[in-house]
């Protein structure tokens, strides 16, 4: 059985073909969700190293979520920690 072919096994044991189609057809859409996932526009890829990512936003420019009625304006303590903590 160990040199035994794998479609000769297939002819043998006709039982494992849904098994071998339902392991294949889920390994199929494993790769397919997780290619389809990495390539979504919401998934970013930290490759500058900057562990805190919302300090780079811009509160000056437009964003896309709504927001009524609001004024961003900087805090001046905030401002001086992050002028320290960067060096």
């Amino acid at each position: 059985m160990a040199n035994m072919g794998f479609f000769q096994l297939l002819m043998k044991k006709k039982e494992l073909i849904p098994l071998i189609g339902f392991a294949g057809l889920a390994g199929c859409f494993a790769i397919y969700s997780s290619w389809h996932s990495l390539r979504k526009p919401d998934v970013v890829f930290n490759k500058s190293g900057n562990q805190e990512p919302w300090q780079d936003v811009d509160f000056t420019k437009p964003q896309k979520h709504i927001t009524l009625n609001q004024q961003w304006k900087p805090i001046e303590e905030l401002e001086k920690v992050r002028k320290i903590t960067k060096g």
